[in-house]
């Protein structure tokens, strides 16, 4: 890439303290799932996690196996915290000519925004409704977007089932997954939600990690 340009900097000083404050004036901070570590075991590195929940900018996460002609893969929850993250998406596949797989998962035991971890989840029986409940929140989700990236070619996907495991099986056909800090499936009060956790341990390609406010 020759016609980047490249600046070069050592500071002295912790790791994530330094990162986060260089994230203030950054446009996306890029990062390993696993660094340089005495607890080789863990699956994500204190650093990303750290950043992921806290960057003032968005944050990759770089793990799996790359490949940067694959799609992008959007957790479209329709949380309002997750519009930087659907934004960001479409902007990245603008950016590199690939496919968007908008996902948003549900099941009968709606995952939604609680107030506490005490509060139960909303559970119906009621398929068809809630079905056309969640198209409802797809559709919403990427509203607009379609205009402002006339390119993108959105594959938009309903799936029924676990939305972790949904989320993480289908990044094994995407080039980069996109995800909201905390949406629908997080509780109030944690930076970082489940599902992000979840995809950043465990998704077969680099992560994208974007708060609420963040393009």
């Amino acid at each position: 890439a020759p016609g980047i340009e490249i600046m070069r900097e050592v500071v002295v000083g912790e790791p994530v303290t330094v990162l986060e404050i260089e994230s203030c004036t950054a446009s996306l901070v890029v990062v390993g799932s696993r660094g340089l570590s005495r607890f080789g075991s863990l699956l994500l590195g204190s650093t990303a996690g750290h950043l992921a929940a806290h960057a003032a900018c968005p944050v990759l996460v770089v793990r799996g196996r790359p490949n940067p002609g694959g799609p992008v893969l959007l957790a479209a929850d329709g949380s309002p915290a997750a519009r930087g993250a659907v934004e960001f998406a479409f902007a990245q596949a603008s950016l590199h000519g690939t496919d968007l797989i908008a996902l948003h998962a549900w099941n009968t035991r709606t995952e939604r925004a609680y107030d506490s971890p005490a509060d139960p989840p909303v559970v119906t029986y009621d398929e068809d409704r809630l079905r056309d409940e969640e198209q409802r929140v797809l559709t919403e989700a990427l509203d607009g977007l379609g205009e402002k990236y006339p390119d993108v070619s959105v594959d938009r996907r309903l799936v029924r089932g676990r939305i972790r495991h949904t989320l993480i099986e289908a990044s094994a056909e995407a080039g980069l997954v996109v995800v909201g800090a905390r949406g629908r499936g997080g509780f109030a009060g944690l930076l970082l939600g489940s599902v992000s956790q979840a995809l950043l341990h465990h998704a077969h390609c680099p992560v994208a990690v974007v708060r609420t406010g963040e393009v």
